[in-house]
């Protein structure tokens, strides 16, 4: 017999407002922390040949899953160890990108900074979840581990443009209800929009991954399965079709794109 996790009450406003407190609070106090390794190793070109920073990518993911408004330990360990996949593959990655990228590197016998990180996204998804309050039958322990694992994967594609990735994680944290990853958003969104600060993979397949976590807890099984279903659809058509391509050419979705963002 499966039983269904108990259904949690909702924060109330001021328990909300506390939790964006501390999330944009926690997330703005760790990103002006001297980095390990020195800035210089943490510095990048983005699309633009603009040098910056990634350092909002791990001070976010402490922050979202200390306050995300989600359930502990399980916040925890997914948000710190999605990031320290994503920040090893931030400082070690390979040359080799994208899903079809991974797989000829293995045919060829080398295994790439990113396949050994989707392959602990996965577990990291499966741990999160374990986590999670009440029991679940093994089909849907594995359904919402590759959910979270998806969603972690799902964000770090949209890290492209300047804010894209946290403009969508903001509009799924208001609507999951995970204040402190909002928070978290808000206060690293002007500082990614004007190209000092990127994500890079530790911020976008932690918060990613605290976003799948949520979805998660929120919904039943067939929900689960509905998510991770857009989920793989999602992926597979970013090994085809540019994200900035179909943005670009829908014009209300290349204005929310550009947003605040430089010219």
């Amino acid at each position: 017999m499966t039983l269904r996790p108990a259904r949690r009450a909702r924060p109330g406003p001021a328990t909300t407002a506390g939790r964006v407190l501390l999330g944009g609070g926690v997330a703005l106090a760790l990103a002006h922390l001297p980095p390990p390794g020195g800035h210089d190793r943490w510095q990048r070109s983005n699309h633009r040949g603009r040098t910056v920073s990634l350092t909002s990518g791990p001070a976010l993911a402490v922050a979202a899953g200390a306050a995300g408004g989600l359930t502990q330990p399980a916040a925890a360990v997914t948000g710190v160890l999605s990031a320290l996949l994503g920040a090893y593959d931030d400082l070690a990655g390979s040359v080799d990108k994208g899903l079809r990228g991974h797989l000829a590197a293995l045919r060829r016998g080398q295994v790439t900074t990113g396949a050994l990180k989707v392959a602990g996204l996965s577990g990291t998804g499966l741990l999160g979840v374990a986590l999670l309050p009440g029991r679940r039958s093994l089909p849907d322990l594995l359904v919402s581990g590759a959910v979270v694992a998806g969603a972690g994967n799902l964000v770090n594609l949209l890290d492209l443009r300047a804010g894209r990735a946290l403009k969508v994680a903001l509009l799924a944290a208001t609507v999951l209800r995970a204040p402190g990853v909002a928070g978290a958003v808000l206060v690293l969104l002007p500082e990614d929009l004007r190209e000092r600060q990127m994500l890079g993979d530790a911020g976008a397949n932690s918060i990613g991954a605290l976003l799948g976590l949520a979805v998660v807890e929120r919904s039943g099984p067939r929900g689960r399965r509905t998510a991770l279903a857009v989920l793989v659809a999602l992926t597979a058509a970013s090994e085809r079709v540019s994200y900035s391509a179909v943005i670009d050419a829908h014009p209300v979705l290349r204005r929310v794109d550009q947003l605040g963002r430089l010219p």
